[in-house]
């Protein structure tokens, strides 16, 4: 073989060998790219604020969620937002801008919640919400397709409290709730269900969450002389009215919403509680639950997990509501890992359509069945009614 040809044949070999090499480090790489893509999640909570009883019990399940999710390792930021309307959208933008969040979780209060629809929307972020009002999530137009929710509608709760009045023969009920989107979607909610079962809504009156008096409204309340009172409040400030009512006297039935099941509200309404009625998701009477119950082994499992590190009787519903945000995302992450990539804009949107589609996921509050028109997705086996008993929650049967 001449020289020209020999050194042709040799560069040949190395150009082949080169390409060689270079495929199999591109293929080696493969993998180790894939493990290193987090699947990143932006958490705003009302750790501190008037809805701090409400927020530190979310801050502390987001420390016990999966790590890792389909093989996909989790990425939590969480932020504080002080119960503040205008904190909660400055973290979500953060999360968008800075954080490139593949998912957003919170806010913990109704007003916070709807003012950061916005930012998920333009973003094109979904969004599962930890607050309760209906508004955030229906009607499902352009913007609140993003958005997603896992309390219940205050539209169920007012539902069982009407059902429980009428068998119980309060004819007349006085309402005073919070001055914000949470009391004013209750008073509105209620209305409606306390109309079709023929109560009488005979005074409506609303206080602030940071109020340390309601004097005034309570007195009002008082000379119309219902047969109930429904406070329709959350978290601590919840107490205020209900104290007040005691103190000066009231005799008749009170009514709390699935906003005050936590043990701190407990501690600050003290025995003026006494006798109270509320509904609540189930996981707050998990273990009062009849065996055959759909949510009872789903509710236990996060009973157990958040006693575990918190010690026994630690556990309400607010954390709870975080808990099943992650159960959400551990039904939809594998669905929208087949169309794109944690980090990009296909991996969020595919995200979205995987949680709109998630079916008969059990879970710490209910049964999600979520569909295109509802991004809630809980039928009634999602609530149970609930009386403050010697200190203690006790269900209604």
């Amino acid at each position: 073989m001449n020289p020209e040809r020999r050194s042709m044949q040799f560069n040949l070999e190395e150009t082949l060998m080169n390409q060689k090499k270079l495929i199999a480090a591109l293929l080696l790489a493969l993998p180790a790219t894939a493990a290193l893509a987090d699947i990143t999640v932006g958490v705003t909570v009302s750790a501190t604020g008037p809805a701090a009883s409400l927020g530190i019990p979310e801050k502390n399940t987001i420390a016990l969620v999966p790590t890792t999710i389909a093989g996909q390792k989790v990425k939590v930021v969480v932020l504080d937002d002080a119960s503040d309307t205008t904190t909660a959208v400055k973290n979500a933008k953060k999360f968008v801008s800075e954080d490139k969040v593949d998912v957003i979780v919170g806010s913990t209060i109704t007003p916070a919640s709807l003012a950061m629809i916005d930012v998920a929307a333009e973003s094109e972020t979904p969004m599962v919400s930890m607050a309760a009002s209906r508004a955030i999530v229906d009607p499902v137009d352009a913007k609140r397709r993003w958005v997603f929710k896992t309390p219940q509608n205050d539209a169920q709760m007012s539902t069982a409290i009407t059902e429980h009045m009428s068998n119980n023969n309060v004819k007349t009920v006085a309402y005073i709730g919070f001055s914000d989107a949470y009391g004013e979607g209750w008073a509105n909610e209620f209305a409606g269900v306390a109309k079709a079962r023929k109560i009488d809504i005979v005074a409506n009156e609303r206080f602030n969450r940071a109020d340390t008096s309601v004097t005034g409204q309570v007195l009002k309340i008082m000379a119309a002389k219902p047969d109930a009172v429904l406070i329709g409040g959350a978290g601590t400030p919840a107490a205020l009215p209900q104290k007040a009512l005691k103190e000066k006297g009231y005799k008749g039935v009170i009514y709390q919403t699935h906003g005050v099941a936590n043990n701190d509200f407990l501690r600050v309404c003290g025995k003026d509680c006494e006798g109270t009625f509320l509904p609540a998701g189930p996981v707050l009477v998990a273990d009062q639950l009849p065996a055959d119950n759909p949510v009872k082994k789903s509710a236990q499992e996060y009973v157990a997990k958040y006693e575990g590190a918190h010690g026994k009787g630690s556990v309400s519903t607010f954390g709870a509501h975080a808990w099943d945000a992650f159960k959400l995302l551990e039904a939809a992450v594998p669905v929208a890992l087949k169309k794109g990539q944690p980090g990009t804009k296909e991996f969020r949107a595919a995200l979205r359509d995987a949680l709109e589609n998630v079916k008969n996921l059990p879970a710490a509050h209910g049964v999600f069945n979520m569909t295109p028109t509802d991004h809630l997705g809980f039928d009634q086996r999602a609530r149970v009614m609930v009386k403050i008993e010697g200190g203690n929650w006790k269900l209604v049967k």
